[in-house]
């Protein structure tokens, strides 16, 4: 999975939790392959989730992970 797919699903899973306005920066770890920060920023303050996924990753195993985290920080 690339980082502008996590992006995309990282965005949609945000907008339905309703924090669709905050400021995202999605980067991958280094010397990790499949291993992404997503470090959010808004009007709930600052979050940083990680994320890991591979080729064989599905999108909805990436938002379960977002959601939950985000959710347990919040």
């Amino acid at each position: 999975m690339e980082q502008q797919d996590v992006e995309r699903i990282a965005r949609a899973a945000l907008k339905d939790l309703g924090v669709s306005a905050s400021e995202m920066t999605i980067a991958a770890v280094d010397g990790q392959p499949g291993h992404f920060r997503i470090d959010i920023t808004g009007g709930r303050g600052s979050s940083r989730l990680k994320i890991r996924c591979g080729a064989g990753s599905s999108p909805q195993w990436v938002r379960n992970q977002i959601l939950e985290q985000y959710q347990a920080q919040h």
